[in-house]
């Protein structure tokens, strides 16, 4: 690769760090093409992106960024995965394939700036997705108003109840 080509990859991967929320290092050393495809497929349906970089150019890219204590883990052949939206549904994706194809080896990831070994990768996989914790929020909170709405309606109910038997009692 000539240095015009590099620095041209270097410019587009720090360009991609900057928007990207969640950025994993997986080993895919031993998976084929048909393999790496159907990764890279699955991923994209999740709004995340697989990229084989050189180490070296990943850290010149990565300067700057969120992502530069990614640098003390830059040594093989490594994938990097970037995710531009949910960040559940990648780890998801990535996780559900490393079971099914074991040479595929999640490393680390960042999250937000913070480190996340491999089990937290996985615990992150097995959150709900966004919408589905967004739905759980949504039915609390009309759970409550119309919990709050009965609670106001039963004041004028019960007191029409107790008129009703004061006049039945009267009418005795």
């Amino acid at each position: 690769m000539d240095r015009s080509t590099k620095e041209r990859v270097v410019s587009e991967l720090h360009d991609k760090l900057k928007d990207t929320k969640l950025a994993i290092l997986a080993d895919y050393s031993g998976m084929n093409v048909v393999q790496i495809t159907e990764l890279r497929d699955e991923l994209r349906g999740s709004d995340s992106e697989m990229k084989v970089v050189k180490n070296n150019l990943l850290k010149i890219a990565s300067k700057d960024t969120d992502f530069s204590s990614l640098d003390e883990y830059l040594t093989g052949p490594l994938a990097i995965i970037m995710n531009f939206g949910d960040v559940v549904e990648p780890t998801k994706v990535l996780v559900g394939f490393a079971k099914k194809n074991a040479e595929l080896e999640i490393k680390v990831g960042i999250l937000d700036g913070k480190l996340l070994t491999r089990e937290e990768v996985k615990t992150l996989a097995e959150l709900p997705s966004r919408e589905i914790l967004l739905g759980k929020l949504l039915s609390t909170m009309v759970g409550v108003q119309a919990q709050f709405v009965n609670v106001l309606a039963e004041v004028p109910g019960k007191f029409v109840r107790i008129l009703d038997a004061y006049r039945a009692q009267k009418e005795n």
